[in-house]
């Protein structure tokens, strides 16, 4: 009994400790977060006119640090600005689309080759835990949660690269790509999205970083040329 109680202690600790780490982050990086992720989920959809007001409802934030995450996404293009002071998400035209798939392709592939050489067995399982999130929420049809565990899984297969160069340019072109991917999963439906994780997976176990490579540039031109797909049909 007394053990019972200490370690329900300890786990109330844990949990206090946990809310506080989370309360003492700063409003303007929680709100910045929070818009990023309604962007990378496509839960902004291109051309939206995205308002402070607006922002400040959807998200329970102060005016002052949605402007300043507002302004910030804006620098990084995942926002754009317009001469009559409106904001909305970017609508990809087919030459930002290709120049986009260029750059991807260039740099995430060897991207997640050098987080395959440093990557531990820890992390591959949880790589595989991700994975299987997005195999439920293809089952369910629930696009949303596939492109929020999409992007873990990509971020997490390239974090153990710790790149300070590549990475970020590599999320600024997530940002750009995240709501056209919305719209093109529900074109196409959750059950026809592309998915070669198990691929990736497979290769790393392997300890084949090529082949990982490959996987994840496959992953990337399969999902792109739909969004391409989309542009060149979009009344189909």
């Amino acid at each position: 009994m007394t053990i019972e109680i200490e370690d329900k202690a300890k786990q109330s600790d844990k949990a206090a400790a946990a809310t506080t780490t989370t309360a003492k982050e700063p409003a303007h990086l929680r709100t910045y977060r929070g818009i990023r992720e309604l962007i990378l989920s496509g839960d902004l959809v291109p051309g939206e006119p995205v308002t402070i007001q607006g922002l400040t409802e959807r998200l329970g934030a102060g005016m002052t640090p949605v402007r300043e995450a507002i302004r910030r996404l804006t620098s990084e293009g995942a926002l754009v600005f317009h001469g009559n002071r409106r904001v909305t998400v970017p609508v990809l035209t087919r030459v930002e689309l290709d120049e986009l798939i260029f750059a991807r392709l260039a740099l995430e592939p060897e991207l997640a080759r050098r987080g395959a050489e440093r990557i531990s067995e820890a992390e591959i399982i949880a790589l595989t835990g991700i994975d299987g999130e997005i195999d439920a929420a293809i089952a369910r049809g629930d696009t949303r949660a596939y492109l929020i565990h999409n992007h873990r899984f990509h971020m997490a297969l390239y974090a153990p690269a710790h790149s300070e160069v590549i990475a970020p340019i590599v999320d600024a072109l997530w940002l750009r790509s995240g709501p056209a991917l919305r719209v093109m999963c529900h074109r196409v439906g959750t059950q026809n999205l592309p998915d070669m994780h198990r691929a990736a997976i497979d290769a790393l176990h392997a300890k084949d970083t090529g082949a990982v490579a490959e996987a994840i540039r496959q992953d990337i031109l399969q999902g792109m040329e739909g969004i391409r797909s989309l542009l060149e049909t979009p009344d189909a």
